[in-house]
Formats: C-alpha cells, sequence, structure tokens
C-alpha cells in the first residue's frame, strides 16, 4: 500500500512540474486563421448554413464606405456587387461575402475607408462542391439543373431565389392521430387527421443569368429527413424578405427568421393551439409576421374535434406571442364546393396523383378528414396559400386555393370576395366584387365566371394574391377548373400572371394586364407558383413551379420569367429543372443584395 501511495505522488508531482515547465505549449493551441489581407482572415461559411458565403473579419479595424464585388466566373460570368452598411460591420463582426460560386476559386474585391484612407483588398476564397443530401433511385440529377432561354441586355445582374424541395427517400411517414368515433375501442385503430404528411426535403439556392448557383441554404439548417423529429420536418416555404433585407419562413411546426448569411436569427415553435404551418409568412409594418396555419383540436358543431387544414391566419410578434387570429372556417363558407368539385385530381397543391391526372375530383361526403379535398373543418376545403397585408385599411389579402381571393377586416368582417358567383352564401354573396372593363361598364359573367366579349377572367386555384407597388393586385392564375368544370382536354388549360385594380367603394374590379394565356399548355402551372411586380425595371416577375408536372418520368420546370410591362416581351427566361421527375417547385423571387447588408 506504501509503495503504491509512493508511486501515486511521483506521478502527480512528475505531472505537475512538467504542467509548469510546458504551460505555454499546452496554452497556444492551434493556431487560427491568420489576416488574408490588410484586415483579418477570411471564414468561409461563418454559420455554417450558407457555404457559398464567407465573411472577412474586421479584428478591431474601424472602416466605413464598404463595396464587394464578387468577379464573374469567366468571360461571361456575373459579378455580384453590393455595398455593407455599418448595422452588418456590426452584426457580422466583419464583411459580408455573398454570391461565390461552389468549388472555386472566387476572386473577390473589398474597397473601403480607414481613417478617411481608401483601401482595396483582393481575395482568392476557395468554396467546396455543395451537395444534395436526399437522392435515392429516382434521382435525374444530384443538383437541380438550369437552363438559360433569354437574357435582355440590362438584366444581366439579376439574382432568383428559388425556393424548391426534393423527395425524400421515405416519403411522407407522420401522422396527427385523429379523434376515434364515440364507439370505437381502445384497441381500434384512430383516424389520420391534419398535414403532417406535407413533409419533402428543402432545396433552396440563388441563380444567376447565367444559370450559376451562387448561394445555397443547406439542407440541414431547418431540416432532417434522416430522424424522427416532428420538429424538424415539414415544407419549409413562404420565404419572405423583411424590411431589414432577412427572411421570414415557415416550416412544419415551426416558423424562422434568417439572413443569407446564413444566421438563424429566430426559431419559434408555433403557437399552442396551432400547427402545420406552411405555404406563407410575411412581416407586417408593424413589425408581426403573418402565418398560415391549421388549428389543433377544433371543435365541430356535431361535438367532434378535428385538426384543420390550411385554413387559419395567426399574427405573432417577434418573441412569438398570438396577436390575433382569423378562423375562416368561421369567417368565410367551409361547406361552399363550387371549385372543390371542378379540380384536377392529379394535383392539389403538391400533392401529386398522376394516375388520375386531368380527371375531374370527386366529393365524397364521408371523406375522411386531413389533407384531402373536401368540404367542412378538417378537411383541405380552403387551402389558403398566400397573405398580404393592405397597410391602408390594416387587412389581409388572402388566395384561398379552392375558394377565391378575400380581403377581411381586422374585425373579421369580410371586405371582398374575387371569385366566381356559384355557390356563395347570401351574406358572402354580397361581398362578390362586379367585374367593369376600362371605361367602368359592368360586363356580364355567368355563375361559372364565362364573361361575355371581353378578355377579363376570373383566377382559379390562384397563388399569390398580392399588393403591387401601384396599389393594384397581382396574381398567379394557375387555371385549373377554370369556369368551375375541365375542359375536353387537359392540353387546353392555360396559366396567367394578372393583375387587377379594385375600386373599394364602388365594389368592383378591372382586369388591367395579363400574360401567359397566348403561350398555352406549355407555360400551364396547375400548383403553386407566383407571380410580382417589379418596379426597379418595370417588368412582372414570375415563376411557373410546375410546368410538364404530369410529364411520367421527367423532371418538372420550373420557369422564372421577367415580363416587360409595356411590351410584354420577354426579358429574362430561366428553366429549372427538378433533380427527381414529376416533383413540384414551389416559389421563386428576386434578391438584391444591395438590400441585404444595409
Amino acid at each position: 500500500m506504501f509503495h503504491q501511495c509512493r508511486k501515486t505522488l511521483l506521478a502527480g508531482a512528475v505531472a505537475l512540474t512538467y504542467g509548469l515547465t510546458s504551460a505555454s505549449i499546452f496554452a497556444a493551441g492551434f493556431q487560427p486563421a491568420q489576416p488574408a489581407g490588410k484586415l483579418g482572415a477570411v471564414i468561409v461559411d461563418p454559420y455554417g448554413n450558407a457555404p457559398l458565403t464567407a465573411l472577412v473579419e474586421l479584428d478591431s479595424h474601424m472602416i466605413s464606405d464598404v463595396k464587394v464585388t464578387v468577379h464573374g466566373k469567366g468571360e461571361k460570368g456575373v459579378p455580384v456587387t453590393y455595398t455593407v452598411g455599418q448595422e452588418s460591420l456590426k452584426t457580422y463582426d466583419g464583411i459580408p461575402i455573398f454570391g461565390l460560386y461552389q468549388k472555386f476559386a472566387n476572386n473577390v474585391t473589398v474597397e473601403y475607408k480607414e481613417n478617411g484612407k481608401a483601401m482595396k483588398d483582393d481575395y482568392v476564397v476557395q468554396t467546396s462542391a455543395i451537395v444534395n443530401h436526399y437522392m435515392d433511385n429516382r434521382s435525374i440529377s444530384d443538383l437541380q439543373q438550369t437552363k438559360v432561354i433569354k437574357v435582355a441586355p440590362g438584366f444581366e445582374d439579376r439574382l432568383y431565389l428559388v425556393n424548391t424541395h426534393t423527395f425524400t427517400p421515405q416519403g411522407a411517414e407522420f401522422h396527427w392521430h385523429g379523434e376515434k368515433d364515440k364507439n370505437a375501442g381502445i384497441l381500434d385503430a384512430g383516424p389520420a387527421g391534419g398535414a403532417l404528411p406535407f413533409d419533402i426535403a428543402p432545396y433552396t439556392f440563388v441563380v444567376d443569368t447565367q444559370g450559376e448557383y451562387r448561394w445555397w441554404l443547406d439542407q440541414d439548417t431547418f431540416y432532417d429527413g434522416h430522424d424522427r423529429d416532428i420538429n424538424k420536418r415539414g415544407y419549409l416555404m413562404g420565404i419572405r424578405e423583411t424590411p431589414r433585407g432577412t427572411f421570414t419562413a415557415v416550416q412544419g411546426q415551426h416558423w424562422y427568421e434568417f439572413d443569407m448569411m446564413g444566421q438563424i436569427l429566430a426559431d419559434h415553435k408555433l403557437p399552442r393551439g396551432f400547427m402545420d404551418a406552411s405555404h406563407e409568412s410575411i412581416e407586417t409594418v408593424n413589425g408581426t409576421v403573418l402565418l398560415r396555419v391549421g388549428k389543433r383540436n377544433y371543435r365541430k358543431e356535431d361535438g367532434l374535434h378535428v385538426h384543420t387544414i390550411r385554413d387559419q391566419i395567426i399574427e405573432v410578434d417577434k418573441s412569438g406571442r398570438v396577436v390575433d387570429v382569423w378562423d375562416l372556417t368561421k369567417i368565410l363558407d367551409p361547406m361552399r364546393d363550387a371549385l372543390l368539385g371542378a379540380l384536377d385530381a392529379g394535383a392539389v397543391c403538391v400533392n401529386v396523383d398522376l394516375a388520375h391526372a386531368g380527371q375531374q375530383a370527386q366529393l365524397e361526403p364521408d371523406t375522411p378528414y386531413g389533407d384531402a379535398l373536401g368540404v367542412g373543418p378538417g378537411r383541405n376545403w380552403a387551402h389558403v396559400n398566400s397573405i398580404a397585408y393592405d397597410a391602408k385599411d390594416d387587412a389581409i389579402i388572402l388566395s384561398s386555393r379552392h375558394q377565391g381571393i378575400v380581403k377581411i377586416g381586422r374585425d373579421k368582417q369580410v371586405k371582398w370576395i374575387l371569385a366566381p358567383s356559384k355557390g356563395w352564401n347570401k351574406p358572402l354573396a354580397s361581398k362578390l366584387l362586379k367585374p367593369v372593363d376600362g371605361q367602368g361598364k359592368p360586363l356580364t359573367c355567368d355563375e361559372n365566371g364565362k364573361c361575355e366579349n371581353t378578355d377579363f377572367d376570373f383566377t382559379y386555384t390562384q397563388h399569390t394574391a398580392w399588393l403591387s407597388s401601384k396599389g393594384t393586385l397581382t396574381v398567379f392564375d394557375n387555371g385549373d377548373g377554370r369556369n368551375l368544370e375541365q375542359p375536353a382536354l387537359p392540353t387546353m388549360k392555360y396559366s396567367r400572371f394578372v393583375e387587377y385594380k379594385i375600386d373599394e367603394k364602388k365594389g368592383t374590379v378591372q382586369q388591367v394586364w395579363e400574360y401567359g394565356k397566348e403561350r398555352g399548355y406549355d407555360f400551364y402551372s396547375p400548383i403553386t407558383s407566383v407571380v410580382e411586380y417589379q418596379k426597379d425595371r418595370d417588368t412582372m416577375f414570375g415563376f411557373g413551379g410546375s410546368i410538364n408536372l404530369f410529364d411520367v418520368g421527367k423532371p418538372t420546370v420550373g420557369k422564372l420569367n421577367e415580363i416587360d410591362y409595356k411590351t410584354k416581351e420577354v426579358k429574362v427566361e430561366i428553366d429549372v429543372l427538378s433533380d427527381k421527375p414529376n416533383q413540384t417547385h414551389y416559389r421563386a423571387l428576386l434578391v438584391h443584395p444591395q438590400q441585404m447588408f444595409k
């Protein structure tokens, strides 16, 4: 025992002596990256979520008037140039570098002032290849391919964020448990409900006008299809820019705010009582955020509890607390089925059934609850896919794919409805806008929406009913169920970018602009998609997210367009091809680096 004690004391003494004499060796550790120029080190992907970004550390330098240029690759490469404001310099403690090419030695120039003196540093920033983590035997390609059709002079600098997705090998594997029938036994299987199966891996990137990827959001940032955690599942959608140059988004049971450097600024669970966020998020001028969700355990008139589908709008503050709720089951008529019965059974939102493409949907009175076509709370009767906020009267404008376009006030009263007149109950029918021509004269339209001697047309299964900077309403008119019927041939369908002028005092609507009808079925997007007026170039930007969706075994085309407002000339057309067949895209939006780093 004494011998063992002596050995222990001796070992301790040796260790103490070695530690005292070698403390500097162990304290130093591995050296950090050294300054690459006159400022600090260059860190690629500083937040671990956006591998085509980098950061030049300030290293305690006080600088101003910062300008960044990521030089284009090759002779035709598109340079990305923007200024960086003091707020961003302080937020990142460095200069944000956005727009790098993947697996490339990027040439980057940073200009700035320090102590009143103009300075310039040139860097070579090496990036690695981006990776799609969700590939299987269906994969056509590893990454989604792009095809540049046309870019007019003056549009070369455009950058488009594509909010798309890729199937997971396992497909949908979760369901919420619905309430059993009162006569069911404890061991009887319970029904499914809600929209938890609405689950797919995100694929989010920025493409330039040469078809090159210039930004990538790592798929693991918000999603994990390799683990069974519903907090990391869902459908990443509704990516919308805030006035600060950040972005909000929704996915399943969470809503987020993030920036283009990959920094997650907010990650909130949905408030208790709500579930299944998808399609839309938007920050209001009040600093609150509007989200489209479903209601958990909604009690129907017969006493049965169901999880509702895409029929609730909630307003939350930045801490995630609920400010207000719009319950559409009480504001609208969830039993109206005028359009529901006219839809193509092959595609409802991103739920695609190729076996029934082109067939008219059949509404069964006992349709199961859950993410399926049907009337009443607990079924997909409303399918709200976009929200616009009108600050003039503190109201919201909703695109309800299965009902129409509706404006609702803070008092939860309907202000107007833009849709064919068929099937509305008496109180709501009084809110229908009356179509007029350019001189304000009433147009003759039947209850199915067919109008005589005019180009005016209603929208059908539309998306993104948003207010433009001109005060008009722009909409992507998908066109399924047009005139509340299926055409004799599926190839007779078409989609449109359309703009309406609404006179709320008179209760009228005038169609002032449209594009796409002339391009026919080749331009047809049965689901998803977006249109938004661009004031800076006087163009109508659009993204048809589901062209060729029903071509078995073929990639689905997402078509990026900018159309000259005056001449309707195509200024930009770029195709994005899905990496797996018959897999839809969702939306796209223009991004402006100048606005992202204030």
